[in-house]
């Protein structure tokens, strides 16, 4: 047994065999009890290879989705990842690693709220927190954007093609899922529907999201360490902010040896030209981290893609908004106003929505522009916001230099 064991190609073949009597219907604890006793450990480039061959043989792309998760169940704690890379901290995959933690976090919190529901809780404090907290978990999508627009194309190149397509398929699976548990949850009116819809649609969705997590962290990623080259991680690395965080903001960052992002940046010309002229990508930050103004944009895809960092914000801001949809950015009761602005702006109708409120000593301005290109074509929206406070207390004139003592106004 122990020569099976060790002979990679028969090894691939009884784990094939194996994979093969799922999808015939053999009961996976069966499966697993086969998988421990005959392959004590099993490297985790098999596992890809066994789908990928399987796909080739005609096996349906659609049946091991299917059954995908039940693969995962069988070979948990059987895989082998001692012989790979550790990310170092910074890099592409030390993030995504402490998303997931961050993902399971929230999911346990989520598991809190829908065991043991009480009967006599308030129906709106229940499903407002649910819904707040799925919300939450809709920023897992930048996650899974990352992987299948930065990660798989990597994979691709390396003639893996057929994983990563069953992944994206459970990446799509989620989604759905997430949806379809907020649209439900914002038409329950009675606690036991709630309670039901626990059941049925809320505890599948944690397992499929914590699942995914394992697969990544078991399969998906040491693999990845292996293939993919320091300067493939760099090129990830450096889109990253491109489509955002998930519900973390990184703190470290990451320069492998012989690679320097800003020299790379001079040494592609990267300067953002305008028709009266042009900045250095450090040069526009820093104008707009100087403006006595917050400010935000959202593209045409009501995507947060940029918000300033000035000294002294108004409204606590961090990375992990960037690439999440508007609506998740604001508590449920004030979705609706964003909406409105959003359709208002998108067709034309309006041009900007003004606010003002008073937060203790002081005055906040807050207004939202629809951004729209020559033609007239909507592009995003634009939120400003400022203390005018110092503004409203000016009296009189000042024609004669004079510096200020502090840089409010």
């Amino acid at each position: 047994m122990s020569e099976l064991i060790n002979n990679a190609e028969q090894r691939r073949e009884l784990l094939k065999h194996m994979i093969q009597q799922l999808h015939e219907g053999v009961a996976p604890e069966q499966v697993k009890r086969k998988v421990a006793e005959l392959l004590t450990s099993i490297p985790h480039g098999d596992v890809v290879v066994v789908e990928q061959e399987l796909i080739a043989e005609g096996l349906p792309e659609a049946e091991i989705l299917k059954l995908c998760d039940l693969h995962h169940q069988v070979l948990d704690g059987n895989l082998d990842n001692s012989q790979s890379a550790s990310a170092p901290k910074g890099h592409p995959v030390d993030t995504f690693t402490l998303e997931n933690q961050a993902i399971k976090t929230l999911c346990a919190d989520i598991e809190k709220q829908v065991v043991g529901i009480a009967t006599d809780t308030p129906v709106d404090n229940l499903k407002n927190g649910l819904i707040g907290s799925l919300n939450q978990l809709m920023d897992a999508d930048k996650h899974y954007r990352r992987k299948e627009n930065l990660l798989f194309p990597f994979l691709e190149k390396n003639d893996i093609t057929g994983p990563p397509k069953v992944m994206w398929g459970k990446h799509d699976e989620i989604r759905e899922q997430v949806k379809g548990a907020i649209a439900a949850l914002r038409e329950a009116d009675r606690t036991e529907e709630i309670s039901a819809l626990s059941e049925m649609l809320i505890t599948p969705l944690l397992e499929a999201v914590v699942g995914m997590t394992l697969k990544e962290e078991q399969i998906l990623f040491p693999m990845c360490m292996d293939l993919l080259t320091d300067s493939d991680w760099y090129d990830i690395y450096r889109q990253t902010a491109e489509i955002g965080y998930c519900l973390i903001d990184p703190d470290t960052e990451w320069n492998p040896e012989g690679m320097d992002l800003e020299k790379s940046m001079e040494a592609e010309g990267d300067c953002v030209r305008l028709p009266s002229g042009s900045f250095t990508p450090e040069e526009l930050e820093a104008l707009l981290n100087i403006l006595p103004i917050d400010i935000t944009f959202v593209d045409r895809n009501d995507k947060v893609k940029y918000f300033s960092q000035g000294d002294e914000r108004i409204f606590d801001r961090n990375r992990a908004i960037l690439g999440r949809d508007v609506r998740m950015c604001h508590p449920p009761s004030s979705t609706h106003i964003v909406e409105q602005i959003v359709e208002d702006f998108k067709a034309g109708r309006q041009d900007c929505a003004p606010f003002w409120i008073q937060m203790g000593d002081t005055f906040v301005h807050i207004a939202y522009y629809a951004m729209r290109d020559k033609e007239g074509t909507y592009l995003g929206t634009v939120e400003m916001s400022q203390n005018i406070a110092p503004l409203r207390a000016l009296e009189g004139e000042q024609r004669i230099l004079s510096y200020a003592d502090n840089t409010e106004s």
